[in-house]
């Protein structure tokens, strides 16, 4: 209890009651000094004929100059209490205290003095004066109990022993009636400063929690903007910068930049090392991306392994600052002991040139970030006019595909499948095609693209295999007919079950058809397609792996997968002048026939190419030279003619369908393309 009071003496408390009593002292102790000189004054008048001029005047003036001067100090020179330190604080509660002591000492030895002079009416008057004086200073000091107490104290038990050792009765009783008057006022002061001490304490409680809940929500703000994983901003920072940059831009006229980037290889390492690897990668990739210094660069982490760029300056050499950024990811990773290799492609588009908006600026980027991983992996390119252009011309197909009437401007062509020892026909694989009458014949690749971004793809589908089915029935019965589903309608239930219900009504004869699927359609939902596969296969509908050597994993594909054939991708016969494009597709030749799976080789368009394949030991191909896509009218003609048999089975121009003679295989690249100019691929309807 002792130390306690002794700590309570030397201000050793809270901090921020510390303070709150250095505040309220700055606020009273004018006031207190302002009655201590008006006291003085009052009572050297009253005393002024009496006691001597040295005493009334001098020692009063003395008192009163000290008094103003500490009067002007805590006015106009006293620290303020938002700047002052608590160390700071506690130095001047002590200076205070010893100043008072010294003041009240000061005070009651000039009281005294005074008291020696006058009747009995002056000796009344000084006793009066000090005890008036002295509750008005506890009152003024009541937030700073600790010197209010010692006034007390001095000038109590002063005046008490004064008062005593004059030995007068009637001034002995109101010196003690003025210790009680002043220790019943000192306990109420007390009690007010406890409660004060106590909203100083939940004060500083509640600016705790405010604070904590401040910092808390700056922390959350934090995490709400920055990518978890890999630690750079995510995709909502992103967005909100690049918002702000805009507006900021459209201030200024100045031009700048975004970027979409994405991970060339990336999911076939996640599925070969397990997602702790792939995530492991994503972060050092974050890491390497931090390390990026260029000022006025911001790099976001978009989601998977798309990253997004803003370059606000220097927009010169913004395309050779997007190289840096694939070239720095092209470097080797070592994860695990295992040195992993991925690639990075990137798209740039500069405002105002490419777009006006945001999402103008972010669509073309990665329109830009399409082309250059259709063409060169591993590059960064700048959104042009001429993909502007291609991108108009796609928004009015886009339009006219929605208003389109399918039914009549949907068609099939077909294209033969060759036994290459006999040279005769065993198959026809068939095309859609889409001739509208607003913007004339669309490719392939670029109608079902369409198709799948305003959701017509399924309705497509079911159009053209009716029609397809239709034309199966005037086709002789040992021809059998393939046919293309997307990645949509593989796992929409929906659509097998529609597409059986055609089969059914039309009678078609399934051990006729074969559906042939990429990898790339089966991997967006590979559960759900292969439960479609079960229930195709068992109707006796055959099951194609097109595109086969293009997807993520093949080998792995054709193990889990219940296929019945596979189709080499035609890049494969353009490589094979290359010793290894020639020992690649031997072996997948030899991988098939291990497998028991019929192997059909796409993409024969020489003589030369004919002749090695053969040599390879393939018997099913198709390409142009075999065949290329006619009408089933123009099939039919050329069949009766017995084309089927010829050494090379290519139907002359005029027997192709409509616009035939200029139309390529759409690339596996483009024939892969997804909803938006994005990487999630979807195969085509319209492989060739």
């Amino acid at each position: 209890m002792v130390r306690q009071f002794g700590a309570w003496l030397r201000f050793a408390t809270d901090p921020g009651i510390v303070i709150a009593q250095y505040g309220e002292l700055r606020r009273q102790n004018p006031m207190l000094y302002a009655l201590l000189v008006i006291t003085a004054l009052a009572v050297s008048v009253t005393h002024h004929a009496y006691a001597p001029t040295w005493l009334t005047v001098g020692g009063t003036g003395l008192l009163i100059a000290v008094c103003v001067a500490r009067m002007i100090y805590w006015l106009a020179f006293a620290e303020q209490v938002e700047t002052i330190t608590v160390e700071r604080a506690r130095s001047v509660l002590r200076r205070t205290m010893v100043s008072a002591a010294v003041a009240a000492s000061a005070f009651l030895v000039w009281a005294a003095l005074l008291d020696q002079y006058g009747g009995p009416l002056e000796h009344a008057r000084i006793a009066v004066f000090t005890a008036v004086t002295v509750i008005g200073c506890i009152f003024c000091l009541v937030y700073v109990p600790q010197v209010a107490l010692l006034v007390h104290v001095i000038v109590t038990v002063s005046v008490l022993a004064y008062y005593l050792w004059l030995g007068d009765a009637v001034m002995i009783a109101i010196a003690f009636n003025f210790m009680l008057v002043t220790s019943v006022t000192l306990r109420v002061l007390f009690t007010s400063f406890d409660r004060f001490a106590e909203l100083i304490r939940s004060q500083a409680s509640l600016a705790a929690q405010q604070s904590e809940a401040e910092r808390l929500g700056l922390d959350n703000a934090r995490l709400a903007l920055t990518d978890v994983l890999t630690g750079l901003p995510n995709r909502r920072y992103f967005f909100a910068r690049l918002d702000e940059v805009l507006r900021e831009h459209q201030a200024t006229g100045q031009r700048f930049a975004v970027g979409v980037f994405d991970l060339d290889r990336f999911k076939p390492i996640n599925d070969t090392y397990g997602h702790i690897v792939g995530d492991r990668l994503l972060v050092e990739v974050g890491r390497r991306l931090a390390d990026f210094t260029r000022q006025d660069a911001i790099i976001a982490r978009l989601g998977g392994d798309e990253f997004g760029l803003i370059v606000q300056s220097d927009i010169a050499d913004v395309g050779a600052t997007g190289q840096r950024i694939c070239n720095l990811l092209s470097q080797p990773f070592e994860i695990n002991d295992n040195r992993l290799t991925i690639g990075c492609s990137g798209g740039l588009a500069i405002y105002p040139d490419a777009g006006t908006t945001a999402n103008a600026l972010f669509d073309r980027s990665d329109y830009a970030l399409y082309n250059v991983k259709s063409q060169r992996r591993g590059g960064c390119a700048l959104f042009s006019s001429e993909q502007e252009m291609r991108i108009r011309s796609d928004r009015a197909a886009e339009a006219a595909l929605q208003s389109a009437d399918l039914h009549a401007e949907l068609h099939v062509v077909f294209q033969p499948l060759m036994c290459l020892d006999t040279m005769t026909i065993v198959g026809v694989e068939a095309l859609g095609r889409w001739t509208s009458p607003l913007v004339g014949v669309v490719a392939p690749d670029r109608f079902v693209a369409m198709a799948e971004r305003v959701g017509l793809i399924n309705q497509i589908t079911l159009i053209l295999f009716r029609k397809t089915l239709a034309s199966l029935a005037v086709l002789p019965r040992a021809i059998g007919l393939s046919f293309n589903l997307s990645a949509h309608d593989i796992v929409s239930t929906e659509t097998v079950d529609q597409l059986i219900d055609a089969i059914e009504q039309e009678g078609a004869d399934p051990s006729r058809i074969t559906f042939e699927l990429t990898e790339t359609a089966l991997m967006r939902n590979f559960d759900a397609a292969i439960i479609a596969i079960d229930r195709l296969r068992a109707l006796g509908i055959r099951i194609a792996l097109d595109d086969f050597g293009t997807g993520y994993s093949s080998l792995s594909s054709l193990h889990r997968l219940p296929l019945d054939k596979v189709k080499v991708d035609r890049s494969f016969v353009a490589r094979m002048d290359d010793d290894p494009g020639s020992k690649i597709i031997t072996a997948i030749l030899g991988l098939c026939t291990t497998l028991h799976l019929t192997c059909i080789i796409e993409g024969i368009e020489t003589e030369r190419q004919f002749r090695e394949v053969r040599r390879l030991g393939y018997r099913i191909g198709q390409g142009y030279l075999l065949g290329s896509a006619m009408t089933m009218p123009a099939l039919l003609s050329w069949l009766a003619r017995g084309s089927g048999g010829n050494r090379y089975a290519c139907p002359t121009p005029v027997e192709r369908e409509p616009g035939g003679e200029g139309m390529r295989p759409a690339p596996p690249s483009l024939r892969s393309r997804r909803a938006r100019p994005r990487r999630q691929s979807t195969p085509d309807l319209s492989t060739t």
